[in-house]
């Protein structure tokens, strides 16, 4: 876009409106990308927590959107269940009827995380054919949306690991695929922000990009470290607190050799760094309200310096209920819809501090 392009101020104001208006449906649009990957993240931890997620023991991108139809299809695909060994050794009891229980939150999971990509995609493509989408972003958002499809090849390899020697999938795969998914949700997050119009106001800190941009690097790997306590199922284990066994620094976190292993495959030890984490994060989180308020109260960074430690305060008040209460369903997919929402607040914050991506009339008109 060259600046001979303008050739009156009404042609530069009429530019700008025209932008406006297209990163408005471009936020619509990634908003409701984000919102969908909010569902599916939750329709897959209750599908983890259902212990749901190996009904489906065969991957078949195109074929597998049609569930059974009948009585046979359901025989041959509870037959197919039955090779496993979650099956063989921890439900061979259970019915066709039961079977179909597992099955349909697999099978939704599965069919929200296909949909993701229609969701994606087409809206994509239509915005790139149609210039709506500034041509700088344009290879990010398509980066964005071949992760995607990196993710549903990570999710049949988490599965995989659960179908041969194991009654569960890996919990490194597991939190492997959380985490990418977390990857995309931000991605879609910061890409929806910088296209909003941003507060003027200034850092109350040179310091407070940086401050927040650590509180989302803490609050990533809280998620990752609960996907780690999701595998190994150490939630169920340990329900007290804020004492743990009964200790501030219980025993036994070093009962794995090597020690190293401990912090991936010993219950107490993931369970314990889980809690340690929440306590880390809760303590920066603080320090940061307290360093932006007395910095710059009236700031909008200030405000949401509150906002953020109160979401916080929420996310440990239900992470410390589901232990006490044992994981029950409910509050577990709360405690981790508030991992979510924690983290894009987060991620949003971070982004608050780098100002609106710039037009590409403002870029033509400084060259």
């Amino acid at each position: 876009m060259a600046v001979a392009n303008f050739t009156s101020e009404q042609a530069v104001l009429s530019e700008i409106a025209r932008q406006d208006r297209n990163r408005r449906a471009v936020r619509i649009w990634l908003g409701f990308v984000v919102f969908a990957l909010f569902c599916l993240v939750l329709v897959g931890g209750a599908t983890r927590l259902t212990n749901s997620g190996l009904s489906i023991t065969e991957w078949k991108p195109i074929h597998g959107v049609i569930p059974p139809l009948n009585e046979a299809q359901w025989q041959e695909e509870f037959d197919l269940y039955k090779r496993i060994p979650q099956y063989q050794i921890i439900n061979k009891d259970i019915t066709v009827d039961d079977f179909k229980s597992i099955f349909w939150w697999e099978w939704a999971h599965r069919l929200i995380a296909r949909g993701m990509g229609v969701i994606f995609a087409l809206p994509l493509i239509y915005f790139i054919v149609t210039r709506r989408i500034e041509k700088s972003l344009r290879w990010p958002l398509v980066g964005v949306f071949l992760l995607g499809g990196l993710q549903g090849a990570i999710g049949w390899w988490m599965v995989a690991s659960g179908l041969e020697a194991r009654t569960e999938v890996s919990q490194y795969r597991l939190a492997t695929h959380l985490v990418m998914a977390c990857l995309i949700f931000a991605s879609c997050v910061w890409v929806m922000r910088a296209l909003s119009p941003h507060s003027k106001d200034a850092a109350p800190t040179p310091y407070s990009g940086k401050l927040a941009g650590l509180i989302a690097f803490m609050a990533l790997f809280q998620i990752y470290l609960g996907a780690l306590v999701a595998g190994l199922h150490a939630g169920l284990s340990y329900n007290t607190w804020p004492l743990m066994d009964g200790a501030i620094v219980p025993d036994g976190l070093f009962a794995q050799m090597p020690a190293w292993i401990n912090f991936f495959e010993n219950p107490k030890m993931v369970q314990y760094v889980h809690r340690l984490g929440a306590y880390a994060l809760f303590a920066v989180v603080l320090i940061n309200m307290v360093i932006s308020l007395g910095a710059s109260p009236q700031t909008t960074h200030a405000r949401r310096s509150i906002v953020l430690l109160v979401l916080v305060t929420i996310q440990a008040a239900l992470g410390i209920s589901t232990l006490l209460m044992q994981v029950p369903l409910h509050l577990a997919l709360t405690h981790q819809a508030g991992a979510l929402i924690v983290f894009g607040f987060a991620i949003a914050n971070w982004r608050g501090f780098y100002g609106e991506y710039p037009r590409e009339t403002e870029i033509a008109l400084r060259d």
